[in-house]
């Protein structure tokens, strides 16, 4: 990783910054995710990838894991910031709840690696990607 002489302040960074981190951070560990399982077809990948990344997949993992109570106050907090986030645009093909908590989401992810805390932050998302696995499974069914 590349050292930089000023860090960030994640706790200071404003919520829509903290998503614009998180969202990339979350769909490297997702494309690796998808390539690490076998898929190596372009379009599979493409089509593959948006059930863990699209706003829809990350607002129901976010429920989840309200759901089950596994995120810490201080999670929390980021996850109300971020929902809370005024974004200039929202996207054609979702509605704003919807949005806002995706946005939440990637927050998150952004906030715990700007923290640098790796541990939590993989652990968080081997549980996303198990929530978005068992629910392909129980839309096959």
């Amino acid at each position: 990783m590349l050292h930089y002489e000023n860090n960030v302040d994640p706790k200071q960074l404003n919520s829509l910054a903290l998503a614009y981190m998180g969202d990339a951070i979350y769909e490297t560990y997702v494309r690796r995710h998808l390539i690490q399982s076998g898929k190596v077809k372009p379009n599979q990948l493409h089509r593959m990838g948006t059930k863990f990344v699209s706003a829809k997949a990350q607002c129901a993992i976010l429920f989840q894991m309200l759901n089950e109570e596994r995120l810490t106050e201080e999670e929390m907090a980021v996850v109300m910031r971020g929902r809370n986030a005024k974004s200039a645009t929202v996207p054609k093909n979702t509605d704003v709840q919807t949005y806002r908590y995706s946005t939440a989401f990637e927050a998150l992810m952004g906030y715990l690696y700007l923290l640098e805390q790796k541990e939590r932050l993989e652990e968080l998302i081997a549980l996303s990607f198990s929530y978005v696995e068992e629910l392909g499974k129980r839309v096959k069914e």
